[in-house]
């Protein structure tokens, strides 16, 4: 059975946020706004179905996908870029592939205790987030 991903998540810290918006190719003020946001999440999960929230005072995102499948993600609210789209599982990691036009795109959703690690990265770049349980 996979890890219950399902919940209300508050973003607690935040590592290489704008090395990462620079390899995205985001804009110096839009990358000052965003760098100061803290983020909430809120993740529904119905077994290997899932849709991601991302909610701050600036801009919104919501993902939806089942792992495994691909589709066409059009990363509104970053960087606007249409890609291909894959999340798999690996392990208990959810782990996403973004193919386009900028290289070594994509993430990694693990669970430790009350922790939700989110690893982002684009190009050269890591970006490591972390985020509690609210809910």
């Amino acid at each position: 059975m996979p890890v219950d991903y399902s919940g209300t998540w508050d973003m607690v810290s935040n590592v290489n946020f704008d090395g990462y918006m620079i390899s995205l190719g985001i804009d110096f003020a839009t990358r000052k706004v965003a760098s100061l946001l803290k983020p909430q999440k809120v993740i529904t999960q119905d077994g290997d179905s899932f849709t991601i929230k991302t909610f701050t005072t600036f801009k919104n995102y919501e993902c939806s996908f089942k792992t495994g499948e691909e589709f066409v993600e059009v990363t509104k609210g970053m960087d606007n870029r249409s890609c291909q789209t894959v999340v798999n599982w690996k392990d208990d990691k959810l782990v996403c592939v973004q193919r386009g036009v900028k290289k070594n795109r994509g993430w990694a959703h693990w669970i430790e205790g009350d922790e939700l690690h989110l690893e982002l990265t684009c190009e050269d770049q890591v970006c490591k987030q972390i985020y509690k349980r609210t809910l």
